[in-house]
């Protein structure tokens, strides 16, 4: 038996070594319909360039199309409580697939999606997060931004948004 396991654990380690050039193989790239590195930077500057035009230090989040954390940026004095909360709009804009200004006002009392922000481990439904939509027409991820108000963090948001198209 133990001969058997030890030659199983053996094969194992031979096929994954063997395999680890799959990995590291820098032919492979991330999957269509989700953000590159290269984009969630270009959307990264943009929101950055009109965070700075208006003068409010924000947190900008970027996530890729499963809604995981591809880029983030914290300006100075920026609020370290907007840190989660911009990437939660990222995510909350990502999951839906409509800027989290659209959700809040379909999640209030008597709409549709009352009560949605409770779900998913916590939404925000309050402007300032938006899907990230390809010159494809395809959502590849999206941008969430948080240390102004809600205008000002939306604005951020759409400056960022419009520079992958």
């Amino acid at each position: 038996m133990r001969k058997l396991v030890f030659s199983t654990i053996l094969v194992l380690s031979c096929i994954f070594v063997g395999s680890s050039s799959v990995f590291a193989d820098e032919s492979i790239k991330t999957l269509p319909g989700d953000i590159t590195l290269a984009q969630a930077q270009k959307v990264l500057a943009a929101a950055l360039k009109k965070a700075e035009a208006i003068k409010v230090p924000m947190n900008i989040a970027i996530v890729d199309a499963g809604g995981n954390l591809k880029a983030f940026y914290r300006q100075e004095d920026a609020f370290i409580g907007s840190i989660d909360i911009s990437i939660k709009k990222a995510v909350t804009a990502r999951y839906f697939n409509m800027s989290t200004r659209a959700l809040g006002e379909a999640s209030q009392v008597g709409k549709p999606l009352y009560g949605i922000e409770v779900s998913n481990n916590g939404l925000v439904i309050f402007a300032g997060g938006v899907p990230l939509v390809d010159a494809n027409n395809v959502i590849v991820g999206a941008i969430g931004v948080s240390g102004g108000s809600v205008d000002e963090d939306e604005t951020v948001a759409m400056a960022g948004a419009a520079a992958i198209k």
